[in-house]
């Protein structure tokens, strides 16, 4: 992953102003008050308690007899994580100037690629690598098959402008985000606005408006502007997913769902559609979780994963004999 991204991309943040995060306020370490003030925060700020089901005051009387004034910081953050993995997201994460709490996303399913059977049995080590793509031509020229592993917010028009004209005579495009974890959603924007001629309604959002587990503001509509310059491509576009299509990756297949020629196929996302923000505990740790709502454009909510639009998952024994059912099956939909 995935999970590594997500704890790069937070050391990235955090080692800038560490200092100034992990400074402790008037003296206020004592266990108890932490532990209060995380499950406080999250209590008003968290957007899926509802959704999810979560008795959050149930967890609250498991978790807090575990803590007292006076034990070990490594407990104490031991037992805070925890609690936070209670909720199953893997934007919500405390973290601490010695550990970060992550739920692994990666576990909620079996991984449905294997890149090595790609590389030996489809593309070839004769493939192109451009940023953060690596591609090629599959079935004879007549398909175009990209392979994105992260959203690493270097997305660019070169590399666009390059992938795109290489593959304008293909019949259609594989687009697998397979165990893509995630990352800057920029980038989601910048390739999706080139597969559309007009601006597309893809998704909406609603906030938090109140302390409630359930008040939210009415959904807003989100929608994705065509590229204003550079090469287009509008043919039949398939996105592979699994369930560790996590975040900026369940929202790239969300969005890919409101666009018309485009179809995801493979198994349902990790989901991670939850908009995270946080704050500073008493003793100087942060934490963050999930503030928002996500909605597709018929306004279901699949934080839990979203569904693909064809269920294809890869059978294990004709992987080891180097077959990928999921892209077989892509290539397929396409010719």
């Amino acid at each position: 992953m995935r999970i590594a991204a997500l704890i790069i991309t937070m050391a990235l943040f955090f080692s800038s102003c560490e200092k100034a995060i992990f400074k402790k306020k008037g003296g206020r370490t004592d266990a108890v008050a932490n532990f209060d003030h995380l499950w406080k925060e999250c209590d008003m700020r968290y957007a899926y308690f509802d959704y999810k089901k979560i008795e959050w005051n149930s967890i609250y009387a498991q978790y807090r007899p575990k803590v007292y004034d006076g034990m070990s910081e490594d407990s104490l953050f031991n037992v805070m994580g925890a609690m936070l993995n209670e909720l199953r997201d893997g934007h919500v994460n405390l973290i601490s100037p010695f550990n970060i709490s992550v739920f692994d996303v990666d576990l909620l399913g079996p991984e449905n690629v294997d890149d090595r059977v790609i590389l030996e049995n489809y593309i070839g080590t004769d493939r192109v690598i451009t940023g953060p793509f690596t591609h090629d031509f599959l079935r004879n020229g007549e398909i175009g098959y990209i392979r994105f592993r992260s959203f690493p917010g270097t997305v660019d028009d070169v590399q666009l402008d390059y992938i795109l004209d290489r593959y304008k005579d293909t019949k259609g495009l594989i687009f697998d985000i397979r165990q893509n974890g995630g990352g800057v959603i920029n980038d989601a924007y910048n390739i999706l606005g080139r597969f559309i001629n007009k601006e597309t309604f893809v998704y909406q959002s609603r906030g938090k408006v109140g302390p409630g587990h359930n008040e939210f503001g009415e959904p807003e509509k989100s929608f994705l502007p065509p590229a204003e310059s550079g090469i287009k491509y509008l043919k039949k576009i398939i996105v592979l997913t699994d369930r560790g299509t996590y975040s900026s990756g369940s929202f790239f297949a969300m969005m890919a769902k409101g666009i018309d020629h485009m179809m995801v196929m493979g198994d349902t996302t990790g989901g991670g559609l939850g908009l995270p923000n946080g704050g500073q505990l008493p003793n100087g740790w942060t934490y963050r979780c999930s503030i928002t709502q996500a909605l597709d454009i018929n306004g279901n909510n699949y934080e839990n994963g979203m569904p693909p639009d064809k269920l294809v998952l890869v059978d294990k024994i004709r992987l080891a004999q180097g077959i990928d059912d999921v892209l077989e099956a892509a290539m397929k939909e396409i010719e």
